[in-house]
């Protein structure tokens, strides 16, 4: 009778038993272990009470198994290029981050609760990615009050609009025509590659394509493509997984150039044609002088368009304007110098310099001769800035009277009669004469070939 007690004492605890396992929640790993109840969803709303559990783990990975990492999925869109400061060399730009992980302990059946698919839950009560931007370099801006969206089988999905001030490694040599090539890099702070894994939810092309149509500053800069890379961040014994993107852009070099370039563009033209003033008349060097003033007045004027730092090329360019203008103002100087000193007390000239001349001037005539020979008439050629050949032969006499004239055969005056009188200082007027072309072909040739390698760096 006893035996028969004890066995039914025995049967009722294993019956309690397996009742209370039956009602106990499931393991983990079973399909329905953490759904969520979400009758009356569509008619009455969410019932805060439903997701209770789901925000009390908010502090933890939203993990079943801890040595499992969590995959998140970045992107991201760049919606402004804001400011590029190539003086502290930041890029300050504007993004729209996108965010998707899941999340195993939230699930529910749409169909329970009239095909609610997703729902929107505040940011603050969910477990986020500790994603942060590498090269960031000012407090972040970021709004708390952030939702994200919550789908049914656990994936979530947030959104953050992010201001971005990132350093970015300008180069500003080839300014107003520089391209830069700034970099993005996605990872976490916190979580090693054994904890969370970063993944790319659209891909590049697409990421380019929606920032382009999606950008509205149509300001200094252009967005050129956006590509990326995914290399490990070794810091010790712990490796941390992340996503770089390089971001190109390129600036707009209109305003530059009609503000900067054309301008001393005219200005150094212009003093190329002053090399025509007759150097004789005295008006050439105040030319020059006037000229370099305003085209030092020009630059003051625009130093606030240049770069604050570096040595960008269009800097060597306008050094190399002024320079241009220096030189030509020192070559009018020492002319008129000459041309006085020759007037007053002409110096003698080497001989060395009398013969190279002489047989200069000997070549120059019998090239003319012989083109009168030919019926060609005198030559019309005049070099820029010389004096007129009547005001030349006034200082040989016998010749200024003939040439007035109109008699041709005045040219055909052997040289040495054309030296008798004043010899030396014809000889030295005629120096003046040749100096001063050859300074101009040679101005032209160093300004020619200083633009064009200027030109072809910038094209390259």
């Amino acid at each position: 009778m006893g035996e028969r007690q004890h066995s039914k004492q025995g049967f009722l605890l294993c019956l309690i038993f397996c009742v209370l396992l039956q009602g106990s929640p499931s393991q983990p790993g079973s399909s329905h272990a953490y759904n969520i109840n979400c009758t009356g969803f569509d008619l009455y709303g969410v019932d805060p009470a439903a997701f209770q559990a789901v925000f009390d783990r908010k502090a933890f990975r939203p993990v079943i198994n801890n040595s499992i990492p969590t995959q998140v999925n970045i992107s991201f869109t760049l919606s402004a290029i804001l400011d590029v400061d190539a003086q502290i060399q930041v890029l300050t730009s504007f993004l729209w981050v996108n965010m998707i992980w899941e999340n195993p302990f939230i699930s529910w059946n749409p169909e329970e609760c009239g095909g609610l698919s997703k729902i929107s839950v505040s940011a603050k009560n969910l477990w986020l990615p500790d994603i942060f931007i590498i090269e960031f370099m000012d407090v972040d801006q970021t709004p708390t009050s952030l939702s994200a969206y919550v789908y049914s089988n656990g994936r979530i999905k947030y959104d953050k609009p992010m201001k971005v001030t990132s350093i970015c490694n300008l180069d500003i040599f080839y300014f107003p025509f520089d391209q830069q090539n700034c970099t993005l890099t996605f990872s976490s702070f916190l979580y090693t590659v054994d904890s969370l894994l970063l993944g790319m939810e659209k891909e590049v092309w697409e990421i380019t394509d929606n920032s382009r149509d999606v950008i509205r500053t149509q300001g200094e800069w252009e967005l050129l493509g956006i590509n990326k890379a995914t290399p490990k961040l070794a810091m010790g014994s712990s490796l941390y997984d992340q996503i770089m993107f390089y971001v190109a852009i390129r600036r707009r070099p209109r305003l530059y150039v009609i503000n900067l370039l054309v301008p001393s563009g005219f200005l150094i033209a212009i003093d190329a044609l002053s090399f025509f003033l007759p150097i004789e008349s005295g008006n050439r060097a105040p030319f020059k002088m006037t000229l370099l003033l305003g085209y030092t007045v020009f630059l003051l004027m625009m130093n606030d368009l240049l770069p604050a730092s570096g040595t960008p090329l269009i800097s060597v360019y306008f050094a190399l304007c002024l320079s241009l203008m220096v030189l030509s103002l020192l070559e009018a100087v020492f002319l008129t110098y000459l041309l006085n000193l020759i007037a007053t007390e002409p110096p003698a000239m080497p001989p060395w310099l009398q013969s190279l001349l002489l047989r200069y001037l000997r070549g120059c005539y019998n090239k003319r001769s012989q083109k009168e020979t030919r019926g060609s008439g005198p030559d019309p050629i005049h070099l820029p800035g010389l004096m007129e050949p009547v005001v030349m032969a006034a200082r040989v006499p016998g010749s200024s009277e003939a040439r007035l004239n109109g008699d041709p055969g005045s040219t055909r005056v052997p040289l040495e009669q054309q030296t008798q009188g004043p010899p030396t200082v014809n000889l030295w007027g005629k120096f003046c004469l040749i100096l001063d072309s050859m300074l101009f072909w040679l101005y032209l040739l160093f300004m020619a070939t200083a633009l064009s390698t200027i030109i072809v760096l910038w094209n390259s």
